[in-house]
């Protein structure tokens, strides 16, 4: 946290809305540090490998890559902070709401939006060090905005593992896209955006753990730390009155990374001759990231399991296996043909349920 922005504290904390939208933008912009110019011709680089994989996860899924709209985003760390904050809104501002269920007049919802300000803008801040785009997020994006590529991240990775940068950029360029072709199927953001309502309508608010923040507003040393590392808003509330809610946006999120994953090991294992060290790279470097820093599940108070991922990426791949490229587009027929997060380890169950 920067002197100029403590200074600053009392201005940002006056802001309108269920969220400090504001605050968390200061915050991850403060954490994701200076600007780093990015030469133009790699910024030219990124946008063909966008067109490029656009072309080949269009060939390749069930979905349609190339009817959706590319606006293809290429930044440095600070960058990618200021523009992605928003990017969480879907889990935020279902606990903002909740948080201000009291009230216009409560404590709550006057400390509401500064602390999901702070959470998100804390979390926002730790991923910029780390994600090389918005598939590399820990949670689905809330809506289909483009590729995103930060560029010093993803430089970064392929030299600390010994990675051919080319490859690594159109292997990142492949995510990206085939996250984006889910997000543009109408039903998923819509589908997404529910849950996060019913899971923070199922939250139990904790009175003990809301004065507490409350005095930490009102003292400059803990207002420090506060700001520094906020914790988990979850701790704000008890456990989650509603399990099937929290299990839909596993089990969705589970589905989208794992489909993804399907189709980029489809088409990098031609394209790509490093993609098996660069997925065994990315699969420790987020297992290895897990608990050193605020992650987008505890906006929400969410518990999502680290190897959702993992467990997605193998039911799609059985689900291929087992029934073809008809069965992976019943997919994404509607909510009701997503697998249940039970039925992410039994396909055969699933497939018993949609396919029959």
């Amino acid at each position: 946290m920067t002197d100029n922005l403590f200074d600053r504290l009392a201005d940002l904390l006056r802001y309108p809305g269920p969220v400090n939208w504001r605050l968390a933008r200061e915050i991850a912009e403060s954490i994701a540090g200076p600007a780093e110019p990015i030469e133009p011709g790699l910024v030219e680089e990124y946008r063909d490998l966008a067109a490029t994989a656009t072309r080949l996860v269009d060939q390749a899924s069930a979905l349609d890559a190339a009817g959706t709209s590319i606006i293809v985003g290429v930044h440095d760390r600070r960058g990618w902070a200021a523009t992605n904050v928003e990017s969480v809104a879907y889990l935020a501002e279902p606990i903002a709401e909740r948080l201000s269920s009291g009230g216009a007049g409560s404590p709550l919802a006057m400390l509401g939006p500064a602390l999901l300000g702070m959470q998100v803008g804390s979390v926002v801040g730790f991923l910029s060090q780390r994600v090389l785009g918005r598939f590399d997020f820990g949670v689905p994006a809330g809506a289909a905005t483009g590729p995103t590529f930060i560029v010093p991240n993803i430089e970064a990775f392929a030299l600390d593992h010994d990675l051919d940068p080319r490859q690594l950029r159109l292997w990142v360029a492949l995510h990206e896209v085939a996250h984006q072709s889910e997000l543009a199927v109408p039903w998923v953001p819509e589908r997404l955006h529910m849950l996060a309502h019913s899971v923070a309508d199922g939250l139990e608010i904790d009175p003990a753990a809301i004065q507490r923040r409350f005095e930490a507003l009102q003292d400059p040393e803990a207002l420090q730390n506060l700001m520094e590392d906020p914790g988990g808003i979850g701790e704000l509330f008890g456990a989650a009155a509603d399990p099937e809610a929290t299990n839909g946006l596993r089990a969705l999120a589970a589905l989208i990374e794992g489909y993804a994953e399907h189709v980029v090991e489809g088409i990098a294992a031609t394209l790509v001759p490093q993609a098996a060290q660069i997925r065994e790279a990315a699969d420790r470097d987020r297992a290895e990231s897990t608990g050193e820093g605020a992650m987008p599940s505890e906006i929400a108070g969410l518990t999502l399991g680290s190897d959702d991922h993992l467990i997605g990426r193998e039911f799609v791949g059985e689900v291929a296996r087992r029934w073809g490229s008809d069965a992976l587009a019943r997919l994404w027929e509607g909510p009701d043909t997503v697998p249940k997060l039970g039925e992410l380890t039994d396909a055969v169950g699933w497939a018993a349920r949609v396919l029959l």
